[in-house]
């Protein structure tokens, strides 16, 4: 488990913005990836998605279990030609908004600029930072299974909750945010050891 406070001061540490909440629920969506594994593809939920905000002059913190990278299948069967697309840690301003995701239900989706990706197609079971790809991608920020164990082709370089109850809150105070900010979110990915180097 994070605090608040360990997120905003790795998002400052980046040179990101931290949004210090002059309305209710100006949200701080912020992934963390696991920086233990270092490139290896692990097919686990063991990255965090996190959100801070305020009501009232209060601060709120949530954090869930998530990946933030393709998983086995993701990597072995991707369906981009330039192979499979791992998000690249920076922040990504203004480029979310509420949509359907693939038409299914209601997610963050990549709909209003560019994000960054590496892209692999060796299969190798190691995520290569080599290949650069900017542009847009469909690289959104959804949920898995009811409660999902493994992460397999949950997520093809999208942001994914482990389990549906924790991505279900999530939306309910993302549309809160919509409400009062409009339809355009920010998402920050960093890495584990931006908090704890």
């Amino acid at each position: 488990m994070y605090s608040k406070e360990q997120i905003e001061k790795a998002v400052k540490s980046q040179g990101y913005v931290w949004f210090n909440g002059a309305k209710d629920y100006d949200v701080n969506i912020v992934g963390v990836r696991n920086a233990t594994p270092g490139q290896k593809v692990t097919n686990l939920f063991d990255d965090k998605l996190t959100l801070s905000y305020k009501i009232n002059g209060e601060w709120f913190y949530h954090e869930w279990d998530a990946t933030t990278e393709p998983g086995k299948k993701g990597v072995m069967q991707f369906h981009n030609s330039g192979g499979v697309a791992r998000l690249v840690p920076d922040q990504y301003r203004g480029v979310y908004a509420v949509s359907m995701h693939q038409g299914k239900y209601q997610a963050l989706c990549q709909r209003l600029g560019d994000v960054t990706v590496w892209r692999d197609k060796n299969r190798d079971m190691d995520f290569d930072e080599i290949i650069r790809d900017t542009g847009m991608f469909g690289i959104n920020i959804h949920k898995a299974g009811t409660v999902s164990n493994f992460v397999e082709n949950w997520s093809e370089g999208c942001q994914v909750f482990k389990r549906t109850k924790d991505f279900n809150d999530f939306m309910v105070l993302i549309n809160r945010a919509k409400e009062i900010h409009g339809n355009h979110f920010t998402y920050t990915l960093i890495i584990s050891s931006d908090i704890n180097g």
